[in-house]
């Protein structure tokens, strides 16, 4: 039995009617998850009020050894003593490594035979001298001889002294750098020596807060951040200039109890006066500006963008001194969907307490 063959023009309604229900399909979706542009902006916020200010600044900064020296040869020439004790302390002036002396003391030598006969020729002169039996200028001549040769013995022995590498002070010794036998010259590094009895601290502050700096100030180091122990250290010197790139400032202190390794990272804690109340909001809902920083207020229930100048800040919240009032309705999360005079609904209202929690978790 043979089918009679379909009309085309049924086989084409039936594809029209498809792509016209998938249409309608897709429309109806896209309705629903697109929003309206007049949607409110679902917002969390916070009620502006006087809070207790922390005062302490908070800075970062390294264990400066009190001394630390690289220890080079002053000439090159081989080793021929070496004495490095490692991690050990020495006093000052130990001997740690001689290079080869041989041709200097040879010059040493001959230097002190002629000096010897130079003395006794200008003594035998000077006799005749006194006795009218030698002229002044064959005595100066004599006399000349002597002093060159006390100069060229005084120019050998500090050439002595330079193939001579001594602890420039008492401290911990390094690691050894080179081997005995080898061949150096004053690019080279023997070994280092440092002072750890009186460590420093040195650290970077904004400029602004040069102010609260004072020679002999005590501040607050913490060594180890996972023991959470603090110690004292007190300011001895700041560098005169600011850095001109980060604008801040360098400060030195020292260390006054317990030791550290240099180069280790500190965390330094300075009182910046008494504490005071101050309106606090959270960091992440300040909006930076070319020219100023700005918060979103909520006013009669639609956004109002209010140019703010902040103060110190902690870890997770700034000052505000001026733009806020107390009893301010402040957005703290949808701070990027907001725009100016846009209908706001609030979700909830947060303290600084919960946001912070919530930060750190």
């Amino acid at each position: 039995m043979v089918r009679p063959p379909q009309a085309p023009g049924i086989f084409f309604s039936l594809v029209c009617l498809s792509l016209f229900a998938a249409s309608c399909v897709e429309k109806e979706d896209a309705g629903r998850s697109a929003p309206r542009a007049d949607q409110p902006t679902l917002v969390d916020v916070i009620v502006a009020e006087s809070s207790a200010l922390n005062n302490s600044v908070e800075a970062n900064g390294s264990i400066v050894a009190g001394e630390y020296v690289e220890l080079h040869p002053e000439v090159s020439g081989r080793i021929t003593f070496l004495d490095v004790p490692e991690g050990g302390h020495v006093e000052k002036g130990f001997l740690f490594a001689r290079i080869n002396d041989a041709d200097l003391q040879a010059q040493l030598e001959k230097s002190k035979v002629l000096l010897d006969l130079y003395q006794k020729t200008e003594e035998r002169d000077r006799k005749l001298l006194a006795i009218n039996g030698l002229n002044q200028a064959d005595y100066d001549l004599a006399l000349n001889n002597v002093n060159s040769t006390k100069a060229d013995i005084a120019y050998t022995q500090a050439q002595l002294d330079k193939t001579l590498i001594r602890a420039p002070f008492s401290g911990t010794v390094g690691l050894r750098q080179v081997s005995p036998g080898a061949y150096v010259s004053p690019a080279n590094i023997i070994a280092t020596i440092q002072q750890l009895d009186k460590n420093k601290i040195d650290f970077t502050l904004p400029e602004q807060y040069s102010r609260i700096v004072r020679k002999g100030e005590v501040l607050d180091v913490e060594v180890d951040a996972s023991a959470k122990i603090r110690r004292k250290a007190v300011i001895i010197a700041t560098e005169p200039q600011v850095n001109q790139t980060s604008r801040n400032l360098k400060v030195r202190a020292v260390l006054q109890d317990g030791q550290g390794h240099p180069g280790a990272f500190v965390k330094v804690f300075i009182n910046a006066g008494s504490d005071k109340k101050a309106i606090l909001v959270p960091t992440n809902c300040i909006i930076p500006d070319d020219k100023n920083s700005q918060v979103i207020l909520i006013k009669d229930g639609k956004a109002l963008f209010a140019n703010v100048q902040t103060g110190i800040r902690e870890a997770n919240n700034v000052e505000i001194n001026s733009g806020i009032h107390a009893g301010d309705t402040v957005i703290v999360t949808g701070v990027l969907f907001a725009r100016p005079q846009s209908r706001v609904n609030i979700r909830s209202v947060k303290t600084l307490e919960q946001l912070a929690a919530n930060h750190n978790n």
